[in-house]
Parts: structure tokens; sequence; C-alpha cells
């Protein structure tokens, strides 16, 4: 690591809700780093490396701003990027190893992605923006919503967070199914749930919510097929990631009330572009990438970040740094 003396220029990335200062005790960096934070977003990768040149430290959240081999290359002063959660993987961390720069982790939680899934299921299933948008315009009752118990609820991707909603699918009374590549009978079972082949869940599901990670197998998973395969009746939740569900396909399933509604909170452009016809849809119901962006996780993630800094600043100036109960993530 090189030892380069006097303050370190830290950039703290897409910091949307101006909160990254509030949400943690910076003051133990005083005199050792000059903080800049940026609360745009900056897609230009030519941008990005301009407004980052004078920085060594780098705070990103994770998938917000990717940090590729063509944008590390070009940071010559670069010597640490921070992320939050526990992967990232918009950050090319090979890159990162071939020009010396450290890439570290903070903790993460799946509570508050959890609890937006069945925010949003609920509010979809009751029309619930558009009553109270009718309740401030004088208006009154609207919709006729669905009730949850004694329907099914499809379930893709049985992990951590799928395995959470489909217990709690459990509670409201609702039959669960679930699939995914490698979910096997007794797995599924463990979290009340049934397991059934991809194209039985889409055709029995009411409601259809994904939790899978986005890869080469999942990116475009959900498309046409999948979703003519669905109920007029159900509705489609995504808060997982936005390419594994076709854009253009769902835009499509919407329009033609080939299926109720969808209420997503991930997209594969983001921030939304303004013009993107899922803003005016009215049988979306879309939140601006928010699962986890709940006060809790959002202490843990800017805590952890401080506390990351202050470890590698003094591993870098030959200091030892007291445990304070964070444990650090290198990659």
């Amino acid at each position: 690591m090189p030892n380069r003396s006097g303050p370190a220029r830290i950039a703290i990335l897409d910091d949307y809700q101006g909160v990254a200062l509030l949400m943690a005790d910076w003051s133990g960096l005083n005199g050792r780093a000059a903080i800049t934070v940026f609360n745009d977003h900056v897609a230009d990768p030519d941008a990005v490396i301009a407004r980052l040149q004078p920085f060594d430290i780098l705070c990103v959240m994770r998938e917000r701003t990717p940090m590729t081999r063509a944008i590390i290359e070009r940071l010559p002063r670069l010597r640490l990027i921070v992320s939050t959660a526990l992967r990232n993987a918009s950050i090319d961390v090979q890159a990162a190893a071939e020009r010396g720069v450290d890439v570290m982790h903070t903790g993460y939680s799946s509570t508050p992605t959890i609890e937006l899934t069945w925010a949003l299921i609920l509010a979809s299933a009751r029309n619930l923006v558009a009553e109270n948008a009718s309740l401030r315009a004088g208006g009154w009752q609207r919709f006729v919503g669905d009730e949850l118990a004694g329907r099914t609820l499809g379930v893709l991707g049985l992990g951590n967070v799928g395995g959470a909603v489909a217990r709690i699918g459990k509670a409201f009374g609702m039959e669960v199914i679930a699939w995914s590549q490698n979910l096997t009978a007794e797995r599924a079972a463990e979290a009340g749930a049934a397991l059934v082949t991809r194209e039985e869940l889409f055709r029995r599901a009411d409601i259809v919510t994904v939790h899978l990670v986005l890869s080469g197998r999942t990116q475009g998973l959900v498309g046409t097929e999948e979703l003519a395969l669905m109920k007029p009746t159900a509705r489609l939740v995504n808060t997982s990631r936005g390419p594994i569900v076709v854009e253009a396909d769902l835009l499509a399933a919407l329009q033609s009330g080939q299926i109720a509604g969808a209420a997503i909170d991930v997209f594969d452009q983001e921030p939304l572009p303004s013009d993107h016809p899922f803003r005016s849809q009215v049988n979306l119901l879309a939140t601006p990438h928010i699962g986890y962006v709940a006060r809790s996780l959002y202490a843990r993630f800017y805590q952890e970040t401080v506390h990351n800094i202050r470890q590698w600043l003094d591993a870098r100036d030959g200091q030892v740094i007291p445990a304070v109960g964070v444990s650090p993530r290198r990659e």
C-alpha cells in the first residue's frame, strides 16, 4: 500500500437523500481526510472519471455507480473503494487488485427488502396509491381490491429474502409455491412452500414475486412466454433486479391487460429515465429502488464505512485502531 502522507481525499457517491454525513459519526476522520459528498448520479464514464480524478478513497453504494476496469484504470490517485453490503457485482475487483486498490465492504440486512416486498404486494392488491390519490382529490372509493387469504403466492427464488417472503405469505393464509433452478422439495418445505415447475408457478400464482440473484441464467427469465401463462387477475412483483424481467414484455402485458398489475422496485437503468413509460403506466406501482433504503440499514452502511476507512488509514500510517464490533470485509 503506498504510504501517501497528508489527509486523504474521500468522495461519497450517489448520496441521493443527502444523509451520509448524518447517519454516522465521521469526526474520527477529522484532520486525516477531506470529504466531498455527491448527491447526484453521473452515468457517463468519462464524466465519472473527470469527477473522481482528485480522490484517494471512494465510498460507493452497491450497484449505483459501477467501478469498472475502464474507470479504475483512469483514476491514478485511487487507493481504496469502500462499498456498502457484502458483495458488489459492479466493482471490477480484479482490475482494482491489479492497480493496488483495496476493496472493503460493510455488513447487510435483507429485512428492509422483505418488508418492502410485502408493502408492494399489499398496496398493489388493494390499489392503495390510486385510492389515496382519489381521496386527496376530493373523491372516494374507486376500486374493488383483492384479498390475499386463500390465494396463491408464487416465489421465484427461495433464499434469504424469498424464504422470508414465503413464510409471511403463509401467515396471510396464502398457499405458497416456489421455484428456482436448484431448489429442492425439502428446502421449499422448510419455508412452508411447495416446489413446482416454473411453468406451473406462473400458471397458478395470483402473486408472482421475484427473489433471484441476477446472473447469466436469470437475466430475462421473465418475459413474454412467462407473462402469457399468468392469470389475467394476477400480479407480478420484483424487488430483486430489473433485468430479470424483460421490461418491454412487462409493459406490453400491462398495457394489454394480460395481467392485472405489477409492483416493481428495480429497473434496467437506474435512476429511471424521466420519460420511461413505466412512470405513466396506470396498473404499475413503481418505487425508486428503495428496498434497502431504511434508516437502520443506512446507519449500518455508513458507520461501518467510517470504521473501514479508519482501519485502512491506520494501516497506511502504521497505527492500530481499536476494535469497535465491526468486521470490515476485503476482497
